[in-house]
């Protein structure tokens, strides 16, 4: 480092501080990601008693649940954003006339 340089506090953030601020930002990524391993868990646990179903059929429909519980996740937080920035501004404004 050059002296020129001065030390700055986010060069030395941890993954999990990061994390964590991420999180804050778009707290539906993490939600969804939670969403994700949750079904990948409870499929892993079905896969005993998965009956006479092949086990790539098995692994196909876990993971169309899981990368759909992902997605609408995100979506919801996308349309949730959306309505942050746009409906609540307009409402709070009044009317443009």
């Amino acid at each position: 480092m050059s002296p020129d340089e001065s030390w700055s506090p986010a060069e030395d953030d941890s993954q999990a501080s990061k994390l964590a601020r991420k999180s804050r930002d778009a707290p539906f990524v993490p939600i969804g990601l939670a969403g994700c391993f949750a079904v990948v868990g409870y499929g892993l646990y079905k896969l005993k008693h998965r009956g006479s179903q092949k086990m790539s059929v098995h692994l196909i429909h876990m993971r169309v649940a899981a990368q759909s519980f992902v997605v609408g996740a995100i979506t919801v937080g996308v349309l949730y954003s959306m309505y942050t920035d746009y409906m609540k501004r307009s409402g709070t404004s009044g009317p443009n006339k």
